[in-house]
């Protein structure tokens, strides 16, 4: 096995159960030996896909979308044929117009068109994406959250748990969605959020203008049919350790 984003917030967790099922796992990284690699440029990917059979995809950078799509080309040229590609995408990027989930249905396509046995999984956003947002705006004391938008967030680690399951198994191609157990409104969001940490402040709904949060508001991100995560918001937010360690706690989708 091959992780791509292996160090990250939800690679790290996957890396994690490869090792305890047993199974040999290589985490490509720009950084760290010995399979130093950079998707950016190519560079290293040949020494780390020497003798892999299956690569999970998750490497990925929101601060610079179009480089997501080029780091995928770059990985399917050097993927030797017959080599299994696993990859995590979001729920609702073929019908949502925010340009960082456009740029990951390019990836799927990238992938769907490649030749490559695949499995793609979409699922909701993490707990840990909901926690930094809102930690950085529980700093004032209004917290001004999108008016009529809902979220249904997922535990990291069970989407990890799914995706070492399916890098397992056989290529299934596009699989059911993964979505959390509950969905909730981005002010109850909030609301849980400054009851759980101590936090003070007033919540406020705006209606958000543009078609971004238009999309939002529709819920093309929302997996209803696949409430399939256990963990809840609530419980991810009891169980981190300390308030002050939230923010360092909490990347992610």
């Amino acid at each position: 096995m091959l992780v791509t984003g292996g160090t990250g917030v939800l690679g790290r967790h996957v890396v994690d159960r490869f090792a305890r099922t047993g199974h040999p796992v290589r985490v490509l990284s720009r950084t760290r030996e010995p399979y130093i690699g950079d998707l950016r440029t190519g560079a290293g990917l040949g020494p780390a896909l020497e003798g892999v059979d299956t690569i999970v995809h998750l490497a990925s950078d929101p601060r610079d979308p179009s480089a997501d799509v080029e780091a995928a080309r770059r990985l399917i040229a050097a993927t030797p044929p017959g080599t299994r590609l696993v990859h995590v995408s979001i729920v609702g990027v073929d019908r949502h117009p925010y340009t960082y989930y456009r740029r990951k249905h390019e990836v799927e396509r990238l992938i769907e068109n490649s030749g490559l046995p695949y499995t793609i999984l979409r699922t909701t956003q993490f707990h840990n994406l909901l926690v930094l947002v809102l930690g950085k705006l529980a700093r004032s004391r209004v917290l001004p959250v999108s008016a009529g938008t809902d979220f249904q967030p997922v535990e990291v680690t069970e989407v990890a748990e799914r995706l070492v399951e399916l890098a397992l198994g056989a290529p299934a191609g596009r699989v059911p969605d993964m979505g959390g157990p509950e969905i909730v409104s981005a002010a109850e969001l909030a609301r849980t959020y400054l009851r759980l940490t101590g936090g003070r402040g007033l919540v406020m709904p705006l209606p958000l203008p543009g078609r971004i949060a238009a999309a939002f508001r529709r819920g093309v991100h929302l997996a209803p049919d696949h409430p399939d995560g256990r963990g809840t918001f609530a419980d991810f937010v009891s169980a981190a350790s300390g308030r002050s360690g939230y923010e360092a706690k909490a990347t992610g989708r």
